[in-house]
C-alpha cells in the first residue's frame, strides 16, 4: 500500500463535524473510520469543555489524544490523563471578568470540569443542552468568585447576542490582546485564553507526539478560532459554512458541515479517492 499523504487529520467539531442539528453524520462516521483502518490519525481539536467533547470520541472508538478549550487542554482519550494543561493566572482572568461585568455580558469561567455561569437565563440553558453539562451559578460577580476560589481557569468565555459580537470581541481584543488569547469560534461567543494557546499550536503538539511532519497533516475549520491550525496544516481546509475570513486563508474549501465536508476531506485527501 502506498504511503498516505496525509497521515494526521484534525477537525474542529461544532460547525465543522457536528451537524447543524447535532451528531456526527454516518457519512462522516464511515469516512473516519475507513481512514483509521487505513493507518491514519483523526483528532478532534475543540473549544469545548473536555467532559463535553469526549463523549463523542468515545463514540467514534478514538484512540490517542483529544484537544479541548482551544488548546489549553489536550489529554489521552483511553486514559483521561492530561498532556497538556495551560491556565491563566487568577488576577488576570478576574479582570477579564472585570471587564465582561462591565459590559454587561454572560459569562463562563472553565475550571477543569467545572464552568462557573454569572447568569441563570436563555444562554446558560441553550449552553447546558448542547453541551450536555451543568454550570454553577456564581451571581453576576463571577469576577469575586474567581478571586476568592483562586480559579486558574482554561478559558474565560462571553455568550452575545449575534449583532453584538463583533463589537464585543473588538473591545475584549482590544483590551487583553497583548496578554491573553482572544478567539471567537461562532457569532455568538467570544472566547480568551493563556497567551499563545490556540489551535495552531494544538496541531504542532499532535504532529510532534505522533511523529508526523507538519506537512502531512491536515486541518479543517469553520471559524476564527481555527484559522490558526489552518495556515499551519499541510493541507488547510474550511467548510462552506465558515466565515469568509476562513475560507480567504484555507488551501481548500469542502461541502458544509451538513453535507458530511469532513467525510469528503477525508475520502478525497486521506484516502486518495478520486471523488
Amino acid at each position: 500500500m502506498a504511503e498516505m499523504n496525509y497521515r494526521l487529520i484534525v477537525s474542529d467539531f461544532d460547525g465543522t463535524l457536528r451537524k447543524t442539528e447535532g451528531g456526527i453524520s454516518d457519512g462522516n462516521i464511515g469516512a473516519i473510520e475507513d481512514y483509521i483502518a487505513a493507518g491514519g490519525v483523526f483528532a478532534f481539536c475543540t473549544g469545548r469543555m473536555l467532559t463535553s467533547i469526549m463523549p463523542y470520541a468515545k463514540q467514534l472508538g478514538l484512540k490517542g489524544l483529544v484537544v479541548a478549550y482551544q488548546g489549553a487542554v489536550i489529554a489521552d482519550i483511553e486514559s483521561g490523563k492530561l498532556l497538556r494543561d495551560v491556565r491563566m493566572d487568577t488576577e488576570g482572568a478576574a479582570e477579564v471578568c472585570d471587564y465582561l461585568q462591565e459590559l454587561g455580558r454572560h459569562i463562563h469561567v472553565y475550571d477543569g470540569k467545572d464552568v462557573y455561569m454569572n447568569r441563570d437565563d436563555e444562554y446558560k440553558r441553550y449552553y447546558e443542552k448542547v453541551c450536555g453539562v451543568s454550570g454553577i451559578l456564581t451571581g453576576e460577580d463571577v469576577a469575586s468568585v474567581v478571586r476568592e476560589k483562586g480559579i486558574r481557569p482554561q478559558k474565560v468565555l462571553s455568550m452575545n447576542a449575534a449583532e453584538e459580537n463583533a463589537e464585543i470581541f473588538a473591545l475584549v481584543n482590544g483590551r487583553f490582546k497583548d496578554r491573553y488569547e482572544v478567539t471567537s469560534s461562532s457569532d455568538f461567543l467570544v472566547e480568551v485564553t493563556s497567551f499563545g494557546c490556540n489551535k495552531g499550536g494544538a496541531l504542532e503538539f499532535l504532529a510532534g507526539y505522533y511523529g508526523i511532519p507538519m506537512e502531512k497533516t491536515i486541518a479543517v475549520g469553520d471559524n476564527y478560532n481555527d484559522i490558526p491550525m489552518i495556515e499551519k496544516a499541510g493541507l488547510g481546509v474550511a467548510v462552506q459554512n465558515g466565515v469568509a475570513e476562513i475560507k480567504k486563508e484555507a488551501d481548500f474549501i469542502t461541502k458544509t458541515c451538513d453535507e458530511d465536508g469532513v467525510g469528503y476531506v477525508i475520502r478525497k485527501f486521506g484516502l486518495g479517492e478520486n471523488i
